[in-house]
C-alpha cells in the first residue's frame, strides 16, 4: 500500500520560507509522477508542482513559479517543496500526491497524503 506522509508545515511571516517534505513508501509503479497540491480555505484544491520518476518531466504552477522548487532524494524516498518569498495567498493545506505514469502535471491522482498546514501571516 502506497503511503505518503507530509511534514514541514507551520506558521511563517510573509516573505519567509518553509520546506515541505513528503516521505513515500509502498510504491509498486515502474514509473510514477509525484507532487504537491494545495487547498486554501474556501477554494478548490490546485496543483502546485510535480515531477516524474525518470526526471524528464516537471511542472510548477504559474502562481508559484520563481518562488517554489520541487526536488527529491531518491535514497530517502522523499520529495521536497522549497517555498520562498511566501505570501498570505499561499496559505492552505498542502498535500502530497502520486499516480502511475511519467507525465506532469499530476491529473488523476491515485494516492493522497493527509496534508500539512501552511499559514502565512501578513
Amino acid at each position: 500500500q502506497v503511503q505518503l506522509v507530509e511534514s514541514g508545515g507551520g506558521l511563517v511571516h510573509s516573505g519567509g520560507s518553509l520546506r515541505l517534505s513528503c516521505a513515500a513508501s509502498g510504491f509498486t509503479y515502474n514509473d510514477y509522477v509525484i507532487g504537491w497540491f494545495r487547498q486554501a480555505p474556501g477554494k478548490e484544491r490546485e496543483g502546485v508542482s510535480c515531477l516524474s520518476s525518470n526526471g524528464d518531466n516537471t511542472y510548477i504552477a504559474d502562481s508559484v513559479k520563481g518562488r517554489f522548487t520541487i526536488s527529491r532524494d531518491n535514497a530517502k524516498k522523499t520529495i521536497y517543496l522549497q517555498m520562498n518569498s511566501l505570501e498570505p495567498e499561499d496559505t492552505g493545506v498542502y498535500y502530497c500526491a502520486t499516480r502511475g505514469g511519467n507525465v506532469c502535471p499530476l491529473y488523476g491522482v491515485d494516492y493522497w497524503g493527509k496534508g500539512t498546514l501552511v499559514i502565512v501571516s501578513s
